[in-house]
């Protein structure tokens, strides 16, 4: 029996992750690094796998997310010859379009200002603008990103979309490459970041592209933890330059119960919810591309070293 082990610093995830897959691959057997059967695991199924973990594994082949992204896998770098591959659910599209099209709708028809009113008793009304006059950025057009750009198109607001290369999208203003991220930013209501964590892109969140947008603004930060400069985000709401922000991913996570974003006037934090693949889901793409490992055919959603994802 073909062994996978299941490396993660969530112990919570990895009991559902066995489970699981006692379920729905009961061809594999899965196990967790302190089983003495991990020794002879050929695949690795990680969420922010613990430092060291993986190149104690001299059997293993395949290093596979159990997510769309693998930037957690950073945590241990200690299988970096091995290839990668991501879990692509099309339900995580669909949660992912929801979490925004909340979002938008949360600034756009003053939500975030009517909760916090009614913490000061105050009755105020403010002038409703339509969907087209609140303009929308989406950056990343990948699966996702493009996804959720035409969502938002289709409700009709006026949405731009910003990637690393070209892209050409219907009723989508598209920009890409340094060269553009100015004009794609300048003047919006409200920014969403779905990037992938790069070099080129950690950070990307601070004071400069803040300052592009429209004065009172909002950011929505879907992408990773990493793209944000916190301090440049305080600093940012306390001018007034933003009016807030919705925090999905964090540097750390669990966020740690003293961070300052807990507290941050303005901030809304929500527990890395926006949307996840389902376990049935991140178990048959794990064992499929288990099945092709050991048939030598082509891996399915393998990352590209050099982009990152």
């Amino acid at each position: 029996m073909t062994t996978v082990v299941l490396l993660s610093k969530d112990p919570g995830l990895l009991v559902q992750l066995q489970q699981a897959f006692a379920e729905h691959a009961p061809e594999l057997r899965a196990v967790l690094a302190d089983d003495p059967a991990a020794e002879q695991a050929i695949v690795a199924a990680c969420w922010y796998p613990p430092a060291g973990s993986l190149g104690r594994l001299l059997d293993l082949r395949l290093v596979h997310s159990v997510a769309a992204g693998v930037d957690h896998l950073r945590t241990d770098p200690s299988a970096a010859d091995l290839p990668v591959c991501r879990v692509v659910d099309p339900d995580h599209r669909r949660g992912m379009i929801e979490y925004v099209r909340w979002t938008v709708l949360h600034y756009h028809r003053d939500f975030d200002r009517a909760i916090h009113q009614q913490r000061q008793g105050q009755w105020l009304r403010h002038p409703q603008r339509t969907a087209g006059q609140f303009k929308v950025g989406v950056m990343g057009l990948g699966s996702l990103g493009a996804a959720i750009a035409a969502d938002l198109a289709g409700a009709g607001y006026a949405v731009r979309g910003w990637a690393r290369s070209e892209r050409q999208l219907a009723r989508i203003a598209c920009h890409h490459g340094p060269e553009q991220f100015d004009d794609f930013l300048q003047g919006l209501d409200l920014l969403v970041n779905l990037l992938p964590l790069t070099d080129a892109t950690h950070g990307i969140l601070d004071r400069d592209t803040f300052a592009r947008l429209a004065r009172g603004a909002a950011v929505v930060n879907g992408g990773r933890g990493q793209h944000l400069v916190v301090d440049d985000l305080q600093a940012a709401l306390a001018t007034g330059q933003l009016r807030g922000a919705v925090l999905d991913v964090f540097e750390q996570e669990p966020l740690p119960s003293d961070h300052s974003l807990w507290q941050m006037p303005g901030v809304v934090v929500t527990p890395h919810m926006a949307s996840a693949a389902s376990h049935p889901c991140i178990v048959r793409q794990v064992a499929e591309n288990t099945r092709r490992l050991l048939a030598g055919e082509v891996l399915n959603h393998r990352v590209d070293p050099s982009l990152g994802y």
